[in-house]
């Protein structure tokens, strides 16, 4: 196993820079995600770790060693691509085999270790298939499989799992955690689907046009995002939000005014706002409440414009002035007379403690500890 770490990495092709100096250090023995949309730089800067994209400024180490200059196979890594790229003449041993043939490893040490790995993904069974009589997930095994048998230093995958239906992403996000824990190694995951980030990483790393935007273990991201960019992105549905203006602030609280006159109450740091300061406020879908007597604080009045009733939860997206797209609500499932239906009338309690403001630079204002909201 090694640490990885990277000082002013940069990136660029000609005059265009893809990757603007990054610091970065990932932990021996961790499972750190990449995230970001597409075209972030997030495939490039896994690649720059593997050696497959020259680093145009700054060091990358990799177990304390500077690895700049040196060639991919000789960084001690194993990547796993999103496609699986298996020989479909081989069948899976030879397949999982071929690297260490290549390198004149002895046979026996060959064999021990396919079946090691092979035992490892559970697919003792199937090494003498060949790919095509395989399903999706079962090749990506043998992807893992081959990389495994190098006993790599660091793992490094580039969304291995976008080729794959939803169930089968599921099933394979476990066996990746499963992985993780067996063998204990540095691995690095690159992915589009912060699903995959959220359950899978030990700290993610959320990358927005070639630079950092934070760091964090997954509940450190969702909880106390550092901006608009990491807000919006971290959480699934995505948090709505809302124009408003500071009435007033404290170090404890800020009392803030909507475009539509409504004022709301968050539970933040404003001390160093100013009353008439542009602000967004940020809540998340799971954190807005139905009242039904009206009694609380913090209410938005609204109508369901469209439900979506998936069993066990219930979303529906409610437009409020000034947004171009409504507000999307998130409840338990809702059945017999207490089902919402579209044209419903909702008064919406947003709990002051659960609220986010962010100012005009898109910063987060720095929250109170997260509380447990009640149901």
């Amino acid at each position: 196993m090694a640490d990885v770490l990277l000082s002013g990495v940069a990136k660029a092709y000609g005059p265009t820079k893809i990757l603007h100096g990054i610091d970065l250090e990932i932990r021996d023995g961790e499972f750190m995600v990449f995230v970001g949309p597409s075209g972030c730089g997030k495939s490039t800067l896994l690649r720059t770790i593997a050696g497959l994209e020259e680093i145009t400024g700054g060091e990358l180490r990799i177990g304390g060693v500077l690895v700049n200059d040196v060639p991919p196979a000789e960084r001690g890594i194993a990547m796993v691509f999103q496609s699986y790229a298996l020989y479909p003449h081989m069948n899976l041993y030879d397949n999982m085999a071929f690297g260490l043939k290549l390198a004149k490893v002895p046979k026996h040490e060959i064999d021990g270790a396919v079946r090691n790995a092979a035992k490892i993904l559970h697919i003792e069974h199937l090494l003498d298939r060949r790919p095509k009589d395989l399903s999706g997930g079962q090749r990506q095994r043998v992807a893992i499989g081959r990389a495994i048998v190098r006993k790599p230093e660091v793992f490094l995958f580039d969304e291995p799992l976008s080729n794959l239906d939803a169930a089968l992403r599921v099933r394979m996000r476990y066996e990746f955690a499963k992985l993780h824990e067996e063998l204990k190694t540095t691995m690095v995951y690159v992915t589009h689907d912060q699903v995959e980030a959220m359950t899978l990483a030990d700290r993610i790393v959320v990358l927005s046009a070639g630079r950092i935007e934070q760091i964090g273990t997954p509940l450190e991201l969702y909880e106390h995002p550092d901006n608009l960019f990491v807000a919006g992105f971290i959480g699934s549905p995505k948090m709505n939000f809302l124009e408003a203006e500071l009435l007033r602030g404290s170090s404890s609280e800020a009392q803030i005014r909507l475009t539509d006159g409504n004022t709301l109450l968050a539970r933040v740091d404003a001390s160093r706002a100013q009353p008439g300061d542009k602000l967004t406020l940020g809540v998340r879908p799971e954190h807005i409440r139905i009242s039904r007597d009206g009694g609380e604080s913090n209410l938005l009045h609204s109508t369901v414009a469209f439900v979506e009733s998936l069993g066990g939860t219930t979303f529906a997206y409610c437009p409020y002035p000034g947004l171009e797209e409504p507000l999307t609500c998130q409840f338990e499932g809702r059945n017999g007379s207490d089902r919402l239906r579209s044209g419903d009338a909702l008064q919406l309690h947003l709990p002051p403690e659960a609220l986010y403001l962010f100012d005009a630079q898109g910063r987060a204002l720095r929250r109170q500890a997260a509380p447990e909201l009640s149901a």
